[in-house]
Protein backbone atom coordinates (compact mmCIF):
# COMPACT_ATOMS: atom_id res chain seq x y z
CA UNK A 1 0.00 0.00 0.00
CA UNK A 2 2.83 2.32 0.43
CA UNK A 3 4.33 1.67 -2.40
CA UNK A 4 0.72 2.14 -4.39
CA UNK A 5 0.68 5.68 -2.24
CA UNK A 6 4.39 6.61 -3.23
CA UNK A 7 3.67 5.78 -7.26
CA UNK A 8 0.22 8.18 -6.58
CA UNK A 9 2.22 10.65 -5.29
CA UNK A 10 4.82 10.50 -8.03
CA UNK A 11 2.26 10.52 -10.68
CA UNK A 12 0.52 13.18 -8.86
CA UNK A 13 3.91 15.24 -8.57
CA UNK A 14 4.54 15.28 -12.08
CA UNK A 15 0.65 16.66 -13.23
CA UNK A 16 1.18 19.35 -10.94
CA UNK A 17 4.53 20.96 -11.82
CA UNK A 18 2.84 23.00 -14.28
CA UNK A 19 -0.86 23.41 -12.55
CA UNK A 20 -1.41 27.12 -11.51
CA UNK A 21 -3.56 26.20 -8.98
CA UNK A 22 -0.94 24.07 -7.15
CA UNK A 23 0.40 24.75 -3.82
CA UNK A 24 4.11 24.97 -3.33
CA UNK A 25 3.25 22.67 0.28
CA UNK A 26 1.30 20.68 -1.98
CA UNK A 27 4.53 19.76 -4.31
CA UNK A 28 6.53 19.64 -1.06
CA UNK A 29 4.69 16.84 0.25
CA UNK A 30 4.40 15.01 -3.19
CA UNK A 31 8.14 15.30 -3.05
CA UNK A 32 8.74 13.99 0.34
CA UNK A 33 6.23 10.97 -0.90
CA UNK A 34 8.37 10.60 -3.79
CA UNK A 35 11.79 10.65 -1.82
CA UNK A 36 10.45 8.29 1.31
CA UNK A 37 9.32 5.71 -1.33
CA UNK A 38 12.67 5.39 -2.54
CA UNK A 39 14.26 5.14 0.79
CA UNK A 40 11.95 2.37 1.70
CA UNK A 41 12.16 0.60 -1.91
CA UNK A 42 16.04 0.86 -1.85
CA UNK A 43 17.85 2.13 0.84
CA UNK A 44 16.22 0.10 4.13
CA UNK A 45 16.63 -2.79 2.07
CA UNK A 46 20.48 -1.97 1.60
CA UNK A 47 20.32 -1.24 5.87
CA UNK A 48 19.09 -4.79 6.41
CA UNK A 49 21.48 -6.28 4.29
CA UNK A 50 23.91 -5.09 5.73
CA UNK A 51 23.20 -5.91 9.58
CA UNK A 52 22.42 -9.26 7.85
CA UNK A 53 25.59 -9.75 6.65
CA UNK A 54 27.49 -8.36 9.38
CA UNK A 55 25.10 -10.24 11.98
CA UNK A 56 26.03 -13.49 9.83
CA UNK A 57 29.83 -13.02 9.77
CA UNK A 58 29.66 -12.16 13.75
CA UNK A 59 27.50 -15.51 14.46
CA UNK A 60 29.09 -17.75 12.31
CA UNK A 61 32.29 -16.56 13.87
CA UNK A 62 30.69 -17.37 17.19
CA UNK A 63 29.93 -20.77 15.75
CA UNK A 64 33.42 -21.91 15.19
CA UNK A 65 34.58 -20.41 17.99
CA UNK A 66 31.90 -22.61 20.54
CA UNK A 67 32.35 -25.90 18.17
CA UNK A 68 35.97 -25.38 19.41
CA UNK A 69 35.86 -24.90 23.15
CA UNK A 70 32.88 -26.73 23.88
CA UNK A 71 33.10 -30.45 23.75
CA UNK A 72 30.74 -33.65 24.15
CA UNK A 73 31.47 -35.90 26.89
CA UNK A 74 29.47 -38.94 28.16
CA UNK A 75 28.22 -38.92 31.60
CA UNK A 76 27.18 -41.31 33.71
CA UNK A 77 24.13 -41.15 35.64
CA UNK A 78 24.38 -41.71 39.82
CA UNK A 79 20.89 -40.99 41.18
CA UNK A 80 17.61 -38.72 40.09
CA UNK A 81 17.76 -35.92 42.03
CA UNK A 82 13.55 -35.46 42.84
CA UNK A 83 11.51 -33.32 41.07
CA UNK A 84 9.15 -33.02 37.86
CA UNK A 85 11.32 -33.17 34.36
CA UNK A 86 11.35 -29.74 32.49
CA UNK A 87 10.88 -29.19 28.83
CA UNK A 88 14.33 -28.96 27.16
CA UNK A 89 15.29 -25.51 24.89
CA UNK A 90 13.14 -25.64 21.79
CA UNK A 91 15.74 -24.33 19.67
CA UNK A 92 17.81 -27.81 20.11
CA UNK A 93 15.43 -30.45 21.11
CA UNK A 94 11.89 -31.90 20.13
CA UNK A 95 8.81 -31.01 22.23
CA UNK A 96 8.57 -34.65 22.73
CA UNK A 97 11.75 -35.23 24.63
CA UNK A 98 12.09 -34.52 28.04
CA UNK A 99 15.24 -33.86 30.48
CA UNK A 100 15.48 -35.20 34.15
CA UNK A 101 17.66 -33.78 37.02
CA UNK A 102 20.29 -35.79 37.98
CA UNK A 103 23.23 -36.15 40.19
CA UNK A 104 26.40 -37.79 37.55
CA UNK A 105 29.91 -38.04 37.16
CA UNK A 106 32.42 -37.27 33.92
CA UNK A 107 35.55 -36.84 32.88
CA UNK A 108 36.38 -33.30 31.28
CA UNK A 109 38.45 -33.06 28.05
CA UNK A 110 41.29 -31.87 30.74
CA UNK A 111 40.92 -36.01 31.93
CA UNK A 112 39.65 -33.96 35.43
CA UNK A 113 36.55 -36.08 37.47
CA UNK A 114 33.88 -34.11 37.54
CA UNK A 115 30.41 -34.64 40.04
CA UNK A 116 27.39 -32.88 40.18
CA UNK A 117 23.54 -31.93 39.18
CA UNK A 118 23.07 -31.39 35.82
CA UNK A 119 19.92 -31.80 33.24
CA UNK A 120 20.45 -35.51 31.51
CA UNK A 121 18.11 -36.57 28.63
CA UNK A 122 16.31 -39.20 29.88
CA UNK A 123 13.34 -39.66 30.71
CA UNK A 124 13.63 -41.95 33.27
CA UNK A 125 17.20 -42.26 34.15
CA UNK A 126 18.35 -45.28 36.17
CA UNK A 127 22.14 -45.36 38.14
CA UNK A 128 24.47 -46.50 35.53
CA UNK A 129 22.72 -45.37 32.80
CA UNK A 130 24.84 -42.60 30.63
CA UNK A 131 23.85 -39.52 28.63
CA UNK A 132 26.36 -36.96 26.37
CA UNK A 133 26.81 -33.46 28.46
CA UNK A 134 28.18 -30.37 26.27
CA UNK A 135 31.59 -29.23 28.48
CA UNK A 136 34.45 -26.55 28.13
CA UNK A 137 37.97 -27.52 27.79
CA UNK A 138 37.80 -28.34 32.34
CA UNK A 139 35.17 -30.32 32.11
CA UNK A 140 32.83 -27.59 33.25
CA UNK A 141 29.38 -27.96 32.08
CA UNK A 142 27.96 -25.55 29.12
CA UNK A 143 25.33 -25.13 27.11
CA UNK A 144 25.32 -27.06 23.48
CA UNK A 145 27.01 -24.96 20.92
CA UNK A 146 25.13 -22.83 18.60
CA UNK A 147 24.93 -24.72 15.40
CA UNK A 148 25.56 -23.64 11.77
CA UNK A 149 21.51 -23.26 10.87
CA UNK A 150 20.14 -21.49 13.60
CA UNK A 151 23.07 -18.75 13.34
CA UNK A 152 21.57 -18.05 9.82
CA UNK A 153 18.14 -17.68 11.20
CA UNK A 154 18.94 -15.19 13.58
CA UNK A 155 21.16 -13.30 10.92
CA UNK A 156 18.08 -12.97 8.67
CA UNK A 157 15.74 -12.25 11.02
CA UNK A 158 18.34 -9.56 12.31
CA UNK A 159 18.51 -7.80 8.26
CA UNK A 160 14.61 -8.30 8.44
CA UNK A 161 14.19 -6.45 11.27
CA UNK A 162 16.76 -3.96 10.52
CA UNK A 163 14.83 -3.27 6.96
CA UNK A 164 11.55 -3.07 8.94
CA UNK A 165 13.20 -0.59 11.61
CA UNK A 166 14.52 1.29 8.93
CA UNK A 167 11.06 1.53 6.96
CA UNK A 168 9.37 2.73 9.50
CA UNK A 169 12.03 5.14 10.45
CA UNK A 170 11.52 6.95 7.35
CA UNK A 171 7.55 6.52 7.16
CA UNK A 172 8.03 8.37 10.94
CA UNK A 173 9.98 11.00 9.55
CA UNK A 174 7.47 11.35 6.48
CA UNK A 175 4.52 11.93 8.69
CA UNK A 176 6.18 14.26 11.38
CA UNK A 177 7.56 16.19 8.61
CA UNK A 178 3.61 16.64 6.86
CA UNK A 179 2.20 17.25 10.31
CA UNK A 180 4.85 20.00 10.78
CA UNK A 181 3.70 21.17 7.49
CA UNK A 182 -0.13 20.85 8.22
CA UNK A 183 0.46 22.87 11.88
CA UNK A 184 2.36 25.45 10.01
CA UNK A 185 -0.57 25.65 7.67
CA UNK A 186 -3.26 25.73 10.20
CA UNK A 187 -1.43 28.58 12.04
CA UNK A 188 -1.11 30.33 8.71
CA UNK A 189 -5.03 30.17 8.29
CA UNK A 190 -5.84 30.93 12.06
CA UNK A 191 -3.88 34.38 11.18
CA UNK A 192 -5.00 35.25 8.15
CA UNK A 193 -8.65 34.38 9.48
CA UNK A 194 -7.71 36.75 12.83
CA UNK A 195 -6.42 39.89 10.04
CA UNK A 196 -9.89 39.42 7.92
CA UNK A 197 -12.35 39.13 10.97
CA UNK A 198 -12.59 42.63 12.03
CA UNK A 199 -13.53 43.65 8.66
CA UNK A 200 -15.82 40.43 7.42
CA UNK A 201 -18.95 41.47 5.85
CA UNK A 202 -18.64 45.42 6.03
CA UNK A 203 -18.04 45.71 2.28
CA UNK A 204 -20.80 47.08 0.80
CA UNK A 205 -22.94 46.72 3.90
CA UNK A 206 -23.18 51.19 4.17
CA UNK A 207 -21.54 51.20 7.90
Amino acid sequence: MRAIGGLRAFGGLWRWRHNPLRRTTDLVEASLAFATLVLILVVAPLVGALVGTTAQGALQQAVRDQQESRHRVTATVVKKVDGSPLDPDPETSTTRDRQSRVVADWTGPDGTDRHGTVMANLKTPQPGDHFTLWTDGQGRTVGRPLDTATATTHAVLAGFGATMLAAGFVEGGRRLIVWRMVRRRYTRWDQAWDRAGPDWGRTGTGS
